[in-house]
């Protein structure tokens, strides 16, 4: 289905990225996988015979040295997956601001300077696919995650205006918004907050993550790769543009 085409898949070591470089080398792809967390990402890269890059996303140069990685070894790039991010829950008042200007850098510039660093080839070859890996804090918001929610608003609003200049050329950009899905990430979560609570894991989830949830389980990664990989097919070909939710029914109340 991918066969010989490159991706590239930021925050590939872990998580839903480890799941998309899966699914997209199960598939017949090139994988470019790029995450800061060296070790890891040469542990999981050699068992997928694939190619492993580390950067650090937040340094412009690091989103170029990326790019021009991938296209010197591989003369194209067909599929970027923008994953990489983080969290960081504090009220507004306290909100530490070099972690505010992190964030931004991580999940929202980043996407859009390997967006745009990688649309001159996609344009060349008339085909591209950009996917961005959302969040349904990029729909609606919580409190408490005011760099988060912003930067995954603003994803929004780059996945669109991108969708509208590629798509004369083949291209197309999508953005997944999914609700909690089970990465170490969301354990971690789940842990501290049964912790603080003295509550279960289960009425973690269901209490206080998924309250909003009509669906009262976490998603699996390999859910979100194999939509991911579904919008790189011609069956996803007039797809562009869209803010896909993957929230077990949270918006539709």
């Amino acid at each position: 289905m991918l066969q010989n085409k490159v991706c590239i898949v930021t925050g590939a070591a872990s998580g839903i990225g480890l799941a998309v470089a899966e699914s997209f080398t199960k598939n017949g792809a090139k994988v470019v996988m790029a995450d800061i967390n060296e070790s890891k990402l040469k542990i999981e890269s050699e068992k997928l015979d694939a190619d492993s890059f580390k950067v650090d996303l937040t340094k412009r140069q690091g989103c170029k040295d990326l790019v021009e990685f991938t296209l010197n070894k591989h003369k194209k790039v067909d599929v970027l997956v923008n994953i990489a991010g983080i969290q960081h829950v504090s009220p507004i008042e306290e909100f530490p601001e070099d972690k505010w200007d992190f964030i931004i850098s991580l999940m929202l510039t980043a996407p859009f300077l390997l967006t745009k660093y990688v649309f001159p080839s996609m344009k060349k070859q008339k085909w591209g696919r950009v996917i961005n890996l959302n969040s349904i804090h990029g729909l609606v918001a919580s409190e408490y995650k005011v760099a988060y929610v912003s930067a995954k608003h603003g994803l929004s609003g780059l996945t669109k205006t991108a969708a509208l200049e590629g798509g004369p050329f083949g291209i197309t950009v999508n953005s997944i918004c999914p609700a909690y899905v089970k990465t170490p990430l969301v354990d971690n979560q789940i842990d501290a907050q049964a912790k603080s609570h003295g509550i279960s894991r289960d009425q973690v989830i269901e209490e206080i993550m998924l309250e909003k949830a009509s669906i009262k389980k976490l998603i699996k990664p390999s859910t979100i790769a194999d939509l991911v990989s579904f919008l790189c097919l011609d069956a996803g070909a007039h797809i562009t543009g869209s803010v896909i939710p993957v929230d077990g029914g949270w918006t539709a109340g």
